[in-house]
């Protein structure tokens, strides 16, 4: 299994449509508070753990490569506009400019929509890197250690830096939607430790509106 390789799972469930209502509104609660869930531990397969194992290892810096310089400013133009949209949260611009890369680096290495994974940073953590839910999952992706024995070093408190909680979460949310063959209300709902029932996928789908990007220089 391939990360790297995955293809960004851009299109939002069609569940979004049928519950938009409920989710504005549950969007208007949801900066002011989280609902970090938990992941459950499951048997995995010999391949599918060395698979995750391996992407979680690799080391490479989360430093943004372009093919062309159009491709370079577009991402400057995102990022500029995200870090109005989190100067709120992340007072801190040198602090603000790096969790805001490694977001985008990490959701496009493991083939996510990067508004999808800052809507469901919102509604787990509310972008707080120390945050420890009653269950004990940690950091911005409210990832639990167990996580860390399966594939990682074993070493939870790791969870807690800002790059590996962000790569355990993207790849852990991954494997969620291989697992649940493309089907993001699903996917989210295991991520949460509540599949099929809606308040937290819709909360995400919610939240992932808020950080949605539209280039408006290239629709001119």
């Amino acid at each position: 299994m391939s990360l790297a390789a995955r293809a960004p799972a851009s299109s939002l469930s069609r569940r979004l449509c049928l519950g938009s209502a409920a989710a504005g509104a549950l969007s208007l609660v949801l900066p002011r508070s989280a609902m970090a869930g938990a992941q459950i531990e499951e048997p995995l397969i010999d391949s599918v753990r060395t698979a995750l194992s391996s992407a979680i290892q690799n080391k490479a810096p989360p430093v943004p490569e372009f093919g062309s310089t159009e491709a370079r400013i577009a991402y400057l133009r995102w990022l500029g506009e995200m870090s109005e949209r989190l100067k709120k949260k992340l007072p801190d611009w040198p602090t603000r400019k790096e969790f805001l890369q490694t977001v985008w680096y990490e959701s496009r290495r493991s083939g996510l929509d990067v508004s999808l994974v800052l809507g469901l940073i919102q509604v787990e953590s509310n972008f707080r890197k120390f945050a420890v839910s009653s269950a004990g999952a940690r950091g911005y992706m409210q990832v639990m250690p167990f996580w860390t024995r399966v594939i990682g070093d074993s070493d939870p408190s790791k969870l807690f830096h800002m790059q590996t909680n962000l790569r355990f979460g993207c790849v852990i949310l991954r494997h969620y939607l291989e697992r649940e063959r493309g089907d993001l209300f699903m996917t989210l709902g295991r991520y949460n430790g509540s599949r099929g029932r809606a308040p937290y996928p819709d909360a995400v789908f919610a939240n992932q509106r808020l950080w949605v990007f539209k280039d408006r220089r290239l629709e001119d």
